[in-house]
């Protein structure tokens, strides 16, 4: 062995995606993405994800859980919650003692939630308050055109979607920024004051009914339009759950298209790679198990986020079909038996601004998918940090199956951090990791991620399933 040989065995070096990939699985991650893209313009917010979620495993031959009453391998089913959860299963041929394999992802992105009395008028303009959603820079969302999604509850007992902004013939919403030539105040602070939470109001109308007996004449016409139009009283809003969210759809991004650009892809790329990955897995040996939670960008809280029962108790449902009955000490060994991965997004190194990242752990884009042995803040806190032999296992499962994939953290130790839904996974005593794809942009209007790692990301997932 020479020199460069045995240095090539014994060192670690990250490989790029498109060395690795053939031209028929060129072609496949190309066709893949545009799926992707297709996902993202019709999943705005976690209710859509969960309305398509339904719709593509419908289409694959999954059936809701309810109309079984006995499971068996082979079998494919689905439980929604409230709307905003969906878990997947797919039945597999060993003992169910002997664990599940779970992929779990999140579909809230950080957004624009209007508040329960949100519509005023001041200075002859109708706006709506909002109240932010999840880590946002906030001066990223003045001058940036939006659409509204979401459900109103009207007082007569209609429930209504509303979704305006996407259609090309459809009115945007908009927040406005202070004009420079006017700025001098606004520019001496500090990044995080520029723009203050209170000052996120939606500029709705300017179109007013005058009428002497009107006082607020723009504001009353808004509400007369969405009278007519939906039905709505201005009461109607404290029971509704609307949000303001970039109005642009994904694209292809860069002269050789090698990036997919949209709003919302932490973490709807991971949860529709997840999603992919089960509906094209059949006949496993452990079942296969995909869940889609709420609320993590606000710390997987409530009931529709990874902190509340309904992955327990779905999972303890699937039992009990299957061997007719779940004692504790059944579904003890079943959970202790299990692993997962946490499918959420890491950052990529960007350079513009490497200062941040300690380049010999962070993750870069196009060198396929991010293991992340811990995330958390600083001292690792609010992480779940997995074991060497879980990481071991997993990475061998990637090996043997040709994937693509780095290592990665959340920045410098002291820059900052974040966390994932791992955290309360391992909290019900399953082995996890974090596994997904690194992203540029994150948490802004329009996130960046390289196509192979997306095409990788899905690879791992369906190999997780198939060998573990």
């Amino acid at each position: 062995m020479t020199q460069k040989e045995l240095y090539k065995s014994l060192t670690y070096e990250r490989k790029n995606v498109y060395e690795k990939l053939t031209d028929e699985q060129k072609q496949e991650m190309l066709a893949f993405c545009e799926e992707y893209k297709t996902f993202l313009n019709s999943g705005k917010t976690e209710r859509e994800c969960i309305v398509m979620a339904e719709k593509m495993a419908a289409e694959n031959g999954f059936v809701n859980m309810d109309a079984k009453k006995q499971l068996k391998p082979g079998d494919r089913v689905y439980k929604i919650n409230r709307g905003k959860n969906i878990l997947l299963a797919v039945i597999g041929s060993e003992d169910i003692e002997d664990g599940v394999n779970v992929i779990g992802a999140h579909v809230d992105s950080p957004r624009l939630d209007l508040k329960q009395n949100p519509l005023y008028e001041s200075c002859d303009l109708a706006l709506l308050k909002t109240h932010y959603y999840g880590g946002i820079k906030k001066y990223q969302w003045p001058a940036t055109p939006l659409a509204m999604h979401g459900v109103i509850h009207t007082s007569s007992g209609e429930k209504i979607n509303i979704c305006i902004g996407e259609d090309e013939n459809d009115p945007v919403f908009c927040v406005t920024d202070l004009l420079p030539h006017l700025a001098k105040d606004q520019m001496t602070k500090k990044m995080t004051e520029g723009i203050e939470g209170e000052s996120l109001n939606i500029l709705v109308g300017g179109m007013g009914i005058y009428d002497d007996d009107v006082s607020e004449k723009v504001k009353f016409y808004i509400l007369k339009l969405l009278n007519e139009r939906y039905g709505i009283v201005e009461k109607d809003f404290i029971s509704a759950e609307i949000e303001l969210v970039p109005a642009f759809r994904a694209r292809d991004v860069g002269l050789d298209a090698s990036f997919v650009g949209a709003y919302g892809q932490d973490d709807r790329v991971c949860a529709f790679t997840a999603l992919k990955s089960i509906i094209t897995t059949a006949s496993p040996k452990k079942t296969a198990v995909c869940v889609l939670v709420d609320k993590e960008e606000i710390g997987s809280v409530g009931n529709t986020g990874m902190l509340s029962r309904f992955f327990d108790m779905t999972l303890a449902e699937i039992v009990h079909k299957i061997k007719g009955s779940c004692d504790l000490i059944t579904y003890n060994r079943v959970i202790s038996n299990t692993a997962c991965m946490s499918s959420d997004v890491g950052v990529a190194v960007d350079p513009n601004y490497e200062g941040v990242t300690e380049k010999r752990n962070s993750a870069y884009a196009g060198k396929g998918l991010i293991v992340m042995k811990y995330t958390g803040a600083r001292g690792k806190s609010e992480s779940s940090d997995a074991n060497a032999e879980f990481v071991y296992q997993v990475c061998k499962i990637l090996d043997d199956n040709n994937i693509v994939w780095q290592t990665g953290e959340l920045g410098k130790v002291d820059q900052g951090g974040g966390g994932t839904i791992a955290q309360y996974v391992a909290n019900m005593n399953i082995d996890v990791i974090d596994c997904g794809v690194p992203v540029l942009s994150m948490h802004s209007p329009f996130e960046i991620t390289a196509k192979g790692d997306i095409y990788m990301a899905y690879l791992a997932y369906n190999a997780f399933f198939k060998c573990r």
